[in-house]
């Protein structure tokens, strides 16, 4: 996976850190198109003092839960994390003044979702909007796996299981102690690729329907 995912930075042109316990945080949104589930992941990986790279693996979500689709605080809708890399974008702090987790200290990208359904229509770009949305990399419940999103993200990337959450602080502890309090988020969207599929199969179904259409009024 370390492979996949250098080959994938680097070919967008994204900082890759190699530096001893300096962090590279990169959420993957999976392909499933519908809402509510933890189905994304969040990989972190660095270098040990050794040149050893260490990766890790954690279930997350990019997405909001339903609970904030139905009931949008926006009333452009739901922010949802546009894919890009985010340069010490985030700094450790408190979640709504609560618990420590990684909040965000300067501008990010959001597309905001006005369908307010389950199945999100990315086959429209939406309201693209930039600025400080508190969108945070937290946990869900305090202990344990969460399974359904509900409230607990309104645009977060959010950890479903609070051990995997706790191991991440403790990385980001190590990583504020050699190089300052400032953290760099990456978001890499596989609906991309599902996307242009459907997009390439629905431009197929028109042009094999027109060429009928035209075979039809030629008989």
């Amino acid at each position: 996976m370390l492979s996949k995912s250098l080959q994938i930075l680097r070919s967008k042109g994204y900082k890759i850190y190699r530096q001893p316990y300096r962090l590279n945080i990169v959420g993957y949104r999976s392909r499933f198109m519908g809402s509510n589930r933890f189905d994304d992941e969040i990989h972190v990986f660095y270098t040990n003092d050794k040149g050893k790279w260490v990766y890790h693996i954690f279930r997350a979500t990019t997405d909001p839960g339903q609970y904030w689709l139905e009931n949008p605080m926006h009333p452009k809708g739901t922010a949802f994390l546009k894919k890009g890399q985010y340069v010490d974008a985030y700094s450790l702090g408190l979640h709504r003044g609560v618990y420590q987790a990684l909040i965000q200290k300067a501008p990010v990208s959001v597309i905001r979702n006005y369908e307010r359904k389950g199945l999100f229509k990315w086959f429209e770009s939406g309201f693209q909007d930039t600025g400080r949305f508190g969108i945070n990399i937290h946990r869900a419940r305090k202990q344990g796996t969460t399974k359904v999103i509900d409230d607990f993200s309104a645009g977060c990337l959010v950890f479903a299981n609070a051990e995997d959450f706790d191991r991440f602080l403790k990385l980001s502890n190590q990583h504020r102690k050699r190089y300052g309090n400032s953290f760099t988020v990456t978001l890499v969207d596989f609906r991309d690729e599902r996307r242009r599929r459907l997009q390439l199969a629905a431009w197929g179904s028109i042009a094999a329907a027109s060429g009928l259409l035209l075979l039809n009024r030629m008989n």
